[in-house]
Order: C-alpha cells, then structure tokens, then sequence
C-alpha cells in the first residue's frame, strides 16, 4: 500500500528541490512523470520565479530559488495535512536521525584512513579489508533504514522513491564499484542519502542542521 499521491505540478517543483541543480530529465525519472509536461511545470514556476534555469559546465540545469523553496515548503505542508500523515512522518524522522548520524560516521570512515603519522589520512582504499569492514557496516544501516521508508512510503507515495535509489547504489558497492558510496558525480549512496534527508527537511519544513544533535 502507498500512500498520499502527490499532483505533478508539486512534484516537478519538489523535485528540484530533492535534486538539486539537475534537469527536467532526471526529476521526470525520479517520480516516473513525463518528460515534457514536466518541462512546462518547470516553465512555469520559472515564470513565478521559483525556480531559474542556467548553464553550468556546458549543461543547463534547473535550480530553486528562496521564494521557490518557501513556496514549496506550503504546498507540502499542506499535502502532509491533507493526507493526515504528519504523525507518520515525524515519527519516521526521529527513527532516521540516529541513522543519519551513523551515516556521517560510516563516511568520514571510508573516506579517512588514519595512518600513525597523520590521523586524517586520505583512504586510499588498499586495503581491502578495512574498506569490506566499512561496507558491512553500511548494509546493516541500511537494512535499519528500510523499515523508516516503508513508513515514509506509506505515508506520501513520492517518499517512496528514495529506497530503490539506495538499493542500486549498496548493489554497486558490493560489487565493488567504490564510487557508488560517495561519488558526487552518480546517485551514490552518499547522494541519494543525502537527498531522503533532504526532502524529509522540507516535507516537515526544518532548517539543515536542526536535527544534527
């Protein structure tokens, strides 16, 4: 069972948000919407000036503006009353903070390797074990997070989205494909985590940083 669907134009919208700078491209593929209406749903919020669109690196890309992110914050907590599943979610976030913390830990653990001489030492990733220690680690988070998104997916259909996204990505890494655990550049599992964070800040409309402690 999914829960409350949410209309496209809010997704379209949302989704720069969740992304952000992407292309219409990758937010029709993150919630399954048609490229093309997405890319008039983009126009026009651009028209309202919620988000803007530029050219970054030889690309052009879309991105949210301060008007469009307070905009985008009502729209989704009004959806989140309408569904009737702010308890839901909030629940849900308290059960991820913790998470999210050990997350960070798991990260700052793959990507230093402290050496007697120099306790942040780049991981150079030599060693084999250590790094296999790292990624065993980071499927028993994940297996912990799993049921945080059931809830989440139960309570708004478009927060189902982000558990497949991290499935992908631990399925990369234990084949050891290294760059799906942070790479910027690919929805890493270090990205995708980021961006379920990301919208459960909005969906709750909480600043970053709120709920670090």
């Amino acid at each position: 069972m999914t829960g409350h669907q949410s209309d496209e134009a809010t997704l379209a919208l949302h989704g720069v948000r969740v992304l952000g700078y992407t292309s219409a491209a990758k937010v029709a593929a993150l919630y399954e919407l048609a490229a093309d209406s997405t890319t008039e749903h983009l126009l026009d919020a651009e028209a309202r000036g919620w988000v803007r669109q530029t050219s970054f690196g030889g690309a052009d890309g879309w991105s949210m503006t301060e008007s469009g992110r307070a905009h985008g914050e009502r729209l989704l907590a009004e959806e989140l009353d309408r569904a009737g599943s702010r308890g839901e979610v909030i629940e849900a976030h308290a059960t991820f903070r913790p998470l999210n913390r050990e997350l960070g830990e798991l990260m700052t653990q793959w990507q230093v390797r402290p050496t007697r001489e120099d306790a942040l030492a780049p991981n150079d990733h030599r060693d084999a074990g250590y790094d296999d220690a790292v990624v065993r680690r980071l499927a028993r988070l994940l297996d912990q997070t799993r049921p945080v998104t059931d809830q989440l997916a139960q309570a708004l259909d478009r927060l189902s989205v982000h558990q497949p996204r991290i499935d992908h990505a631990l399925k990369r890494i234990e084949k050891l494909e290294n760059a799906w655990v942070d790479s910027p550049t690919l929805p890493s599992l270090n990205i995708v985590w980021i961006q379920l964070h990301e919208d459960l800040l909005a969906t709750l409309n909480l600043p970053r940083g709120s709920d670090s402690l």
